[in-house]
């Protein structure tokens, strides 16, 4: 059995879900997996309201045992908290590069992200900008933006509008299955 671990914040986590283990989108990748009869396990490494220095602190944790595909779903927090671009972009290569230190062989999935429309101005393009910067340089599958189809849609998101409901998180699956499906 192969692992892959998705690694991220409350939208790797499942924040607000009724059920993490059949609802977010770690647990709806390896139903995927199930159905194909694919020898992968999912791993859900999300932490709600996390950064990504956290997530650097808290890797060594979840790279504990062999991961054969890493999914990093990791910033948003960050902006939402005033860290720059530039350290969240330093932060997410320090991540990417313990991984593939740790493994060499990982195949590697980053999952874009864009900030949410409360905050303006250049910063917005700066930080969607670190993320392809980073897929490009380490030759990372990579997903434009995580949300696309569910950002800013009532119906699905939970009523804090920041976090996917369970129907938000089938329509991100749409996205995202496609791009993790190929690394398999």
């Amino acid at each position: 059995m192969h692992n892959i671990l998705f690694f991220g914040d409350s939208l790797t986590a499942g924040y607000g879900l009724k059920n993490v283990k059949t609802e977010s989108l770690p647990a709806l990748v390896q139903q995927k997996i199930d159905a194909a009869k694919l020898p992968y396990h999912v791993i859900n490494g999300g932490l709600s309201g996390d950064t990504s220095a956290g997530g650097l602190f808290r890797l060594d944790y979840w790279t504990n045992r062999p991961i054969q595909v890493f999914v990093l779903e990791l910033g948003t927090n960050d902006i939402i908290r005033g860290i720059s671009p530039q350290v969240t972009h330093k932060n997410l290569q320090a991540i990417i590069d313990k991984v593939k230190l740790k493994f060499p062989h990982v195949k590697l999935a980053l999952m874009g992200m864009e900030i949410p429309a409360f905050i303006s101005g250049t910063l917005a393009a700066e930080f969607k900008a670190i993320f392809r910067q980073l897929a490009d340089a380490n030759h990372m599958t990579f997903v434009p933006f995580y949300l696309a189809g569910v950002a800013g849609k009532p119906h699905l998101n939970l009523p804090d509008m920041l976090h996917p409901s369970a129907e938000g998180y089938r329509v991100m699956l749409d996205n995202v299955w496609p791009v993790i499906r190929e690394l398999l």
